[in-house]
């Protein structure tokens, strides 16, 4: 959410931004909006001064009614409150209603980009930024697709969940749903342990409010899983990102506590709106899946270098797990509602023969601390938080990673070793098999 006083001082200067990203800001409406609030919420003040001043009655001055001089008697001072009252209450109904008005605006308004950020409006306009191990798994007798290697090795079975629940969701057994569990664990105990982050477990469904909090809604209505049980109005979370930093809504933090550092493991539910067509195999685009998320609260002044750190944090789950990748800055138009700025951390997949994104890492500024009144104490005064998140990782998106990367000629494949103290072994073999003794190194 936008300060609008702030957003109406920038005026052509944030009109120019925002087209970066493609969104039209109507200043017109806009200072209109604030316009009727700030007439709205002076009408009511003076109402209820001329209330506050009428109740404590007519002042004791000696002098003669009006009776008494012949002059029309003065209004009932009861009657004279009751239509005060009257119009102090009309007036408060007008200004929920303008302030309502001028909130349903800002809430559409997307964060500010970075200046830094290139133009464009998708991966063709990303810049990279640097690269790391070559293209594993590529090769005339590898390159083979995740969702091939999975049913091979029968690990995955996109048949059973289509049978349970229809398209876009995925089946793990056996080696299977254990090498997700291990990811789990190794990618938590990475970041409680090494990177400093507390973990919670959290809920899955949240409010309108919390969803709203962090800029899912209202844009992304349409690609929410909405639920309605005993007219209570819920929603499946689409990332931990909207639980874990509307942890802090509407508090007040200590300077000192910053910057908080949190992470859960949580499904994430999806509506994937607009996908239709794209990733219809495997487990890269689901309705379900697991994640790792990372979130930080930090002063505004200190977010740059904190996205540096979650990203850092971020390519050690990469390293760790073996796994080749890069890193682009997103351009103006590509990142998201919250975002003003976004690195994303691309994995080689040779099934497809390209990179795709495994991990967005977002600094969003003050934007959700101000929609989700997040703030801390600083001296004498009290700031707006800035808030960053970023995927640490997902479950599905990596397994697929592993299993391409990890292809041998034999048809078997080869995990990294950090995640043989989790799972029990190093290879994956057909009939879903696996090979406890360790393996040559990786093609």
């Amino acid at each position: 959410m936008h300060d609008v006083r702030e957003l109406i001082e920038a005026g052509p200067e944030a009109e120019r931004r925002l087209a970066r990203r493609g969104h039209r800001l109507d200043l017109d409406a806009l200072r209109t909006a604030h316009r009727l609030r700030l007439a709205a919420v002076e009408n009511v003040n003076g109402l209820r001064a001329e209330l506050k001043k009428a109740s404590r009655g007519p002042r004791r001055t000696g002098q003669p009614s009006g009776a008494e001089t012949g002059r029309a008697p003065e209004e009932d001072p009861r009657e004279r409150n009751r239509l005060l009252r009257r119009q102090v209450q009309t007036a408060e109904a007008a200004v929920r209603v303008a302030e309502q008005d001028l909130e349903q605006f800002l809430s559409t308004v997307p964060n500010l980009p970075s200046d830094d950020l290139p133009d464009g409006f998708g991966e063709k306009e990303a810049v990279e930024v640097r690269r790391s191990g070559p293209p594993r798994g590529s090769g005339p007798l590898l390159g083979r697709h995740h969702a091939d290697l999975g049913e091979r090795l029968g690990i995955l079975d996109s048949g059973a969940a289509a049978k349970l629940s229809g398209a876009r969701f995925t089946v793990s057994r056996g080696p299977g749903a254990l090498l997700e569990r291990a990811l789990v664990s190794l990618l938590l105990d990475l970041h409680t342990r090494s990177h400093g982050y507390t973990e919670y477990a959290v809920p899955h469904l949240v409010t309108r409010e919390t969803m709203t909090g962090t800029g899912q809604l209202p844009k992304f209505e349409e690609d929410l899983f909405a639920t309605n049980v005993g007219g209570r109005e819920m929603f499946l979370i689409p990332t931990a990102e909207v639980p874990l930093t509307n942890l802090v809504a509407r508090e007040v933090l200590d300077e000192r506590e910053l910057p908080l550092a949190m992470t859960a493991r949580t499904p994430c539910y999806r509506g994937e709106a607009g996908s239709y067509g794209r990733d219809t195999r495997g487990i890269l685009r689901l309705h379900q899946f697991e994640k790792v998320e990372l979130v930080r609260v930090c002063r505004e002044e200190d977010a740059p270098d904190q996205l540096a750190l979650m990203l850092h944090h971020v390519e050690e789950c990469m390293r760790l797990l073996e796994l080749s990748y890069r890193v682009v800055l997103l351009p103006a138009g590509d990142i998201g509602f919250s975002a003003r700025k976004t690195y994303d951390v691309e994995v080689w997949l040779p099934g497809s023969d390209s990179y795709r994104e495994i991990s967005s890492v977002s600094d969003c500024g003050t934007f959700q601390g101000r929609r989700a009144s997040i703030r801390y104490r600083a001296g004498g005064s009290r700031r707006t938080a800035a808030t960053l998140n970023g995927s640490g990782l997902p479950i599905g998106r990596t397994v697929a990673a592993l299993l391409e990367q990890g292809q041998q000629e034999d048809g078997s494949v080869l995990l990294p070793e950090a995640l043989a103290a989790y799972t029990g072994f190093r290879r994956l073999l057909p009939g879903g098999q696996t090979d406890r003794a360790g393996s040559p190194t990786a093609g």
